[in-house]
């Protein structure tokens, strides 16, 4: 059994999510990849243990994470019932559904019997009788956003998650759902979209509506698949996430001119004392709407580094300009 460092909240800072009384650690870690049943056990034991002895409170989990889908969740549940069963009250668990999980007509999207169905599946797989938060992880075109919502606010009524969110939803689709759940009197705590300094379209219009209603928002790929780390200016190396088939960082997305554009960034990093990674992290957390970055990793060190990445999060006009300038090509 795992004993946290008793100084675990000392160097982390809690932002509030919207106008909620929940606080994430302004670092949450994805376990995406890096933690299925294909992976080294122990990498994964170390990399939460470590987290959790950071202060990173809050550990961000889907069904269909692994490969094999649901082995993200079977390995945190181990890590949870072996060295930190004690602690539980201590952590934000959130996990989601909405993507393919099983065959058949109610494997995926966002109907209520896939819904429940795949929650109560993920409580079996990590051992716990309730998760913190509960996302759809995508909007359903075919099923109607009244029964997803209602699917999250009986979800919460039913004490199996504690607060409801969204993933991947527009501007417009989160004022609608956020509306449905408020008439409900299941608030929508959070929204999680893609942001990055490449991709950031949550800009447009979305954080205004995350801001209006009071939902925090909590980035996923901060650092776009890693293309905004110094892995990837020369070249693929073996074993990274481009080299791997079926991946979602794709060779011909690392492009010369990307590769010239993440040299440069890092430019303005080393000039910041950071990594390029420690930056991009920083960057997406500049805006006060945003509450925290969840971050992926592989080692024990890449979430360390995240966290040193909070001592300086502030950016000067100057560098958001050159950012800017770099990025428009």
């Amino acid at each position: 059994m795992h004993t946290p460092l008793e100084s675990r909240y000392a160097g982390m800072t809690y932002q509030r999510c919207g106008r909620s009384g929940l606080r994430l650690p302004a670092v949450s870690l994805g376990l995406w990849h890096n933690f299925g049943g294909v992976d080294p056990f122990d990498t994964a034991r170390q990399m939460v243990l470590r987290a959790f002895d950071l202060g990173i409170t809050h550990f961000d989990l889907a069904n269909n994470y692994g490969p094999p889908p649901g082995s993200a969740e079977a390995t945190f549940g181990r890590i949870l019932r072996d060295d930190l069963a004690g602690y539980r009250d201590e952590l934000i668990i959130s996990s989601k559904a909405g993507y393919l999980m099983w065959p058949g007509p109610y494997g995926e999207w966002g109907s209520r019997k896939y819904l429940v169905a795949s929650l109560d599946q993920s409580l079996r797989r990590m051992g716990i009788d309730y998760v913190d938060i509960f996302y759809s992880h995508r909007p359903d075109p075919d099923t109607p956003l009244e029964e997803t919502m209602a699917a999250l606010d009986a979800i919460v009524r039913s004490g199996k998650a504690l607060y409801a969110g969204i993933s991947n939803y527009s501007a417009e689709q989160t004022a609608r759902a956020a509306a449905i759940l408020r008439s409900l009197g299941t608030p929508c705590l959070i929204h999680q979209p893609k942001y990055s300094m490449i991709v950031r379209s949550v800009e447009d219009g979305l954080l205004d509506v995350l801001d209006r209603e009071g939902i925090g928002c909590i980035a996923f790929s901060p650092l776009a698949q890693g293309l905004l780390t110094d892995r990837y200016v020369g070249g693929i190396p073996a074993g990274s996430r481009a080299s791997k088939p079926h991946g979602f960082l794709r060779p011909e997305q690392i492009t010369a001119e990307r590769q010239q554009q993440v040299q440069r960034l890092g430019e303005i990093a080393a000039q910041r004392g950071q990594r390029l990674a420690q930056m991009a992290v920083a960057w997406v957390l500049r805006d006060r709407r945003m509450t925290s970055a969840v971050i992926g990793a592989s080692r024990v060190s890449q979430v360390e580094d995240a966290v040193v990445a909070l001592a300086h999060r502030s950016f000067t006009d100057a560098e958001l300009q050159q950012i800017d300038r770099i990025l428009a090509g």
